[in-house]
């Protein structure tokens, strides 16, 4: 998976203190990569477009 051009943006739930952060990638073709903002060249998961929208929606409709 070629993520030169990615387009990273941090969580706007990210703080500066160290927590717990993701950065996401939606400019791709064909896939959202995600990726731990303190390991930027650590390990990336890669999802299907819909499967990312599915996911995001489940966790913003949790209490």
């Amino acid at each position: 998976m070629n993520l030169t051009s990615a387009q990273w943006r941090k969580s706007t739930r990210s703080s500066t203190n160290g927590g717990n952060c993701v950065e996401v990638a939606r400019n791709l073709p064909g896939i959202v990569a995600v990726r731990d903002s303190k390991d930027t060249t650590g390990p990336v998961l890669a999802f299907a477009p819909t499967a990312w929208r599915t996911f995001v929606n489940e966790i913003a409709h949790r209490p």
